[in-house]
């Protein structure tokens, strides 16, 4: 699939002074200005974070009155039930909150609704186990904010509810004895992209200085905190950049036994990066709540024990194996599907449904299917007696909105703007999927069609040196807003050592001018003419650097690569 190429435009102006200010390279200045360092100031923050330009938790609105209330359960002897999401933000916000209040008080436990049984966020359920085992204040983690109903109903039960959330409220907020979460209007919290474990964070930070606790006690759960950052893809900015640099720092230096056991069964011995918690931890976390329960995911966060962690690690490297098995296989039907039926080849969305598709990861064979087929995707499934799916987007594309105007033929549905799952009665998938395709095809654009790679600059191999690749690993952690920089280098040429390896992939050896570089670029093996005779080509990369044989050297990891347009 042929992808548009845009390079990312940066005020030159700001460019040059930031680069007599810090006297590094242009590109690199180039780099900080897209991402907002734009002064000496800015940039010491940038590269030198600090755990002194964390925010007082005070600020968040409703922090006094959820220390209180904790206080008080405290002092009364009260049963405290700590609530979470099954996802990895939801239960390393547990695994955080629990474990600490575990260690100043008996009287306290935690609850995961089960994925299937009883659906994402605050249940019935839960509010019933709360009631009959004499909890008296619950604690919800990353879940809660449009909860308003059943927070009523566990008041009729005599259950104080303190929500922690990061979902944008609704302008009904639930009748909780407190609320912590930024992204309520009247909250002054400075920064507005916590995640769920990072507002759990927070609130231990506001207990221990309550309680006299060391000042550095909440350090001790930074290792989840990133985890958390990393698998639910909130900004990489602000107070998550120095929460993410320090948690990084822990996951490597200091991890807890079950962060430990996942890392040392995943076969990492190099340094961790957010990417390697974001394609191997996040996934092995996940899959306890897809395949099975969650509930053991919490129970690997609070283990001390490094042989039974290793037990619990075991168990979601298993389910995550089935994931794996089952995602795959799933994949694989589906594009048969849409291969062996031209009407849905040349159609702006994808509807596919197979009834025996396992529900716990539909919203991946979603985008496994995007990557293949640029558009809004739906992946449906039996889930009892009705059909439940999930949908995913393209850049630029509110899915969510597509589904809510074909909301008569659905039982039910939520998300956001570019995910969302959705329910309906099987006898509705034909209708539904002839009205989501009309809907798509009335309001997607072309270029929302064609996926584009967004460049952060244009380099020549000769500014590729050692501490340009230095200065540039000091940019992490990376992620979203945040993102490992992405460059193009234009009329380079095939020294005749390029080659496929492994039938999919492409081992480039190019050169420009006197300076010869190295690459791979991963399913990229159709791209292998481009590189014959001696016409020049554009390639965009990312640096890297390999390590072999004790030596180290730069390399490219290509992304894309095509003819230069003057040859």
């Amino acid at each position: 699939m042929e992808k548009k190429w845009k390079v990312r435009p940066a005020d030159q102006t700001v460019v040059a002074r930031l680069k007599d200010q810090l006297n590094i390279h242009k590109i690199l200045c180039t780099l900080l200005v897209q991402r907002g360092v734009d002064s000496y100031d800015a940039a010491k923050a940038y590269f030198r974070p600090s755990l002194d330009d964390l925010h007082s938790p005070w600020l968040m609105k409703d922090m006094q009155k959820a220390v209180d209330r904790i206080t008080e359960a405290f002092s009364r002897g009260e049963k405290i039930l700590v609530y979470g999401d099954y996802d990895v933000d939801g239960t390393t916000a547990v695994g955080c909150v629990y474990q600490f209040l575990r260690q100043q008080r008996e009287h306290v436990d935690f609850y995961i609704p089960h994925r299937y049984r009883e659906g994402y966020g605050i249940s019935r359920e839960g509010i019933d186990f709360a009631r009959d085992n004499g909890f008296t204040l619950v604690i919800s983690l990353d879940c809660g904010i449009k909860s308003v109903e059943l927070i009523s109903y566990a008041r009729q039960s005599g259950i104080d509810f303190i929500v922690c959330d990061h979902h944008l409220p609704d302008a009904e907020l639930p009748p909780a004895v407190a609320i912590l979460n930024p992204k309520q209007a009247d909250c002054p919290y400075p920064y507005k992209e916590l995640c769920g474990c990072g507002v759990g964070y927070k609130l231990v930070s506001a207990l221990c200085e309550t309680w006299g606790l060391p000042p550095d006690t909440p350090h001790y759960y930074l290792d989840l905190v990133v985890t958390a950052i990393a698998a639910d893809i909130v900004p990489i900015t602000g107070e998550n950049r120095v929460l993410a640099h320090f948690g990084l720092k822990r996951v490597n230096e200091a991890p807890s036994p079950g962060i430990k056991a996942l890392i040392q069964l995943s076969g990492l011995d190099k340094t961790l990066h957010i990417n390697s918690l974001v394609f191997v931890i996040a996934p092995r976390v996940n899959a306890a709540g897809r395949m099975d329960d969650a509930r053991k995911a919490v129970q690997l966060f609070i283990e001390q024990d490094p042989i039974r962690a290793a037990a619990y690690a075991e168990m979601l490297h298993n389910d995550n194996s089935e994931r794996k098995d089952a995602d795959l296989s799933i994949t694989r039907e589906a594009l048969a599907l849409i291969e062996s039926d031209l009407d849905m080849q040349d159609r702006k969305s994808t509807v596919v449904f197979q009834p025996h598709w396992h529900k716990g990861v539909v919203g991946i064979v979603a985008s496994r299917l995007i990557d293949r087929y640029y558009r809004p995707t739906i992946v449906l499934t039996q889930s009892g007696d009705i059909v439940a799916g999930s949908a995913r987007s393209v850049i630029g594309f509110n899915v969510y909105e597509a589904v809510h105007r074909c909301k008569d033929l659905l039982i039910g549905y939520g998300g956001h703007f570019y995910a969302a799952g959705l329910t309906m009665a099987r006898e509705n998938i034909d209708a539904f999927t002839a009205l989501f395709e009309a809907v798509v095809s009335e309001s997607i654009t072309e270029e929302m069609l064609t996926p584009e790679l967004s460049i952060d600059a244009e380099v020549s191999f000769s500014d590729l040196v050692p501490l340009f690749y230095n200065i540039l690993c000091q940019m992490e952690p990376f992620g979203p807003d945040n993102m490992r920089p992405l460059f193009v280098v234009r009329r380079v040429y095939d020294t005749g050592y390029s080659k496929i390896v492994k039938e999919d992939h492409l081992r480039f050896v190019l050169r420009q001018g006197d300076v010869t570089f190295t690459g791979i670029g991963f399913n990229l093996a159709a791209k292998y003419p481009l590189l014959a005779g001696s016409s020049a080509v554009d390639v965009v990369f990312t640096l890297d650097e390999n390590e072999w044989n004790g030596e180290k050297n730069l390399q490219l990891k290509v992304v894309d690569v095509r003819r230069s347009e003057f040859t």
